[in-house]
């Protein structure tokens, strides 16, 4: 009688017989960055104790790569089609990565357990980094990404997390303070902010320019928060409108914000520019294809992209990743 044939170890009971992590064992096989010596030396032990040998693919991660980046938006799903900055990143990514011979794998964590999904993927080894788009102030998967030690490179400060993570971003201050002394420079004087969302980068340092630019002309009455979207530009100027019906221009934090105010804007009877002057932000496309065309300060998205694949592609190789903080430029339309 044939004896049952016995069952071959596994990552899992590497893992539970070294006391780690499946995300630990898988990075040890994976050439061992990121992974602590004593964590290394548990690993290495328990693979000798259960006779476990790594299979052809387990093999070819040991070569050092998975030789695939994530890109990582922290957002609903939605938004990679209704945001076309998220498009337009996402597109310079992948032409990047494919320069260096690797693959982009998108990841979408909008909700909770998309979240866990993406932690738990990206914890057993299957990317060599992550690429993190629109971080949120208390989005739990930043201290996830930290605790699993996969290099990470954020577009934009990720909040809370400063120096943990590098960065690449544009100079949100002074670009939004070139924005608000740009309608300065129109004569305009009550000058509105609709501003995003205060736990993202975008729109806590946005606001700081646009105050900093009024210096003692700032008044509290005339900022309007939003959520980056064109309806929350529109109900965002509403409510100023109601408010200060002097308002004579408008600084968005988002191209898609100042869309929405200046439909506001025409529902209420304003001209634009001559009764309010519109500033946006991104120049993703949306900005020189609207009516009117609209003044905006530009992103130098593939610039963004590619840099943010250089970083990510040196932490993983284990150098220093320092953060790159790039110009954005004001680009003048009829809408200011």
């Amino acid at each position: 009688m044939t004896s049952p044939a016995k069952r071959k170890p596994t990552i899992r009971d590497v893992a539970a017989t070294a006391g780690v992590s499946r995300g630990t064992v898988s990075r040890v096989l994976n050439g061992g960055h990121w992974v602590s010596p004593d964590a290394r030396e548990k690993v290495e032990a328990a693979m000798q104790a259960t006779g476990y040998h790594a299979n052809h693919h387990a093999r070819s991660l040991a070569t050092g790569r998975a030789d695939s980046i994530a890109f990582l938006l922290t957002e609903p799903q939605h938004l990679l089609v209704a945001d076309p900055t998220f498009a337009i990143l996402l597109r310079g990514a992948a032409e990047a990565l494919a320069k260096k011979g690797k693959t982009l794998v998108l990841l979408v964590a909008g909700s909770e357990a998309e979240r866990a999904n993406v932690a738990q993927f990206v914890g057993a080894g299957h990317v060599d980094g992550v690429l993190l788009i629109s971080s949120h102030e208390a989005d739990p998967l930043i201290d996830t990404l930290i605790e699993t030690g996969v290099p990470t490179v954020a577009c934009g400060i990720p909040l809370g997390h400063e120096d943990q993570v590098p960065t690449v971003s544009v100079d949100e201050v002074g670009s939004a303070r070139i924005a608000t002394e740009h309608l300065r420079s129109l004569g305009r004087t009550r000058i509105a902010h609709i501003t995003g969302p205060e736990d993202t980068p975008g729109g806590r340092f946005r606001r700081v320019g646009y105050r900093d630019a009024l210096g003692k002309l700032h008044d509290p009455d005339l900022e309007e928060a939003g959520d980056f979207s064109r309806e929350s530009g529109r109900e965002a100027m509403a409510r100023l409108l109601d408010r200060a019906p002097d308002v004579d221009a408008v600084f968005a934090a988002s191209d898609r914000m100042a869309a929405g105010a200046i439909v506001e804007l025409r529902e209420r009877g304003k001209r634009v520019p001559e009764d309010v002057a519109v500033v946006g932000f991104d120049d993703s496309g949306l900005a020189a294809n609207f009516e009117p065309p609209m003044t905006t300060m530009h992103q130098p998205f593939d610039d963004i992209s590619a840099a943010m694949v250089e970083l990510v592609l040196a932490a993983s190789s284990g150098r220093e990743a320092d953060s790159v903080t790039l110009p954005a430029s004001l680009v003048v339309r009829a809408s200011a």
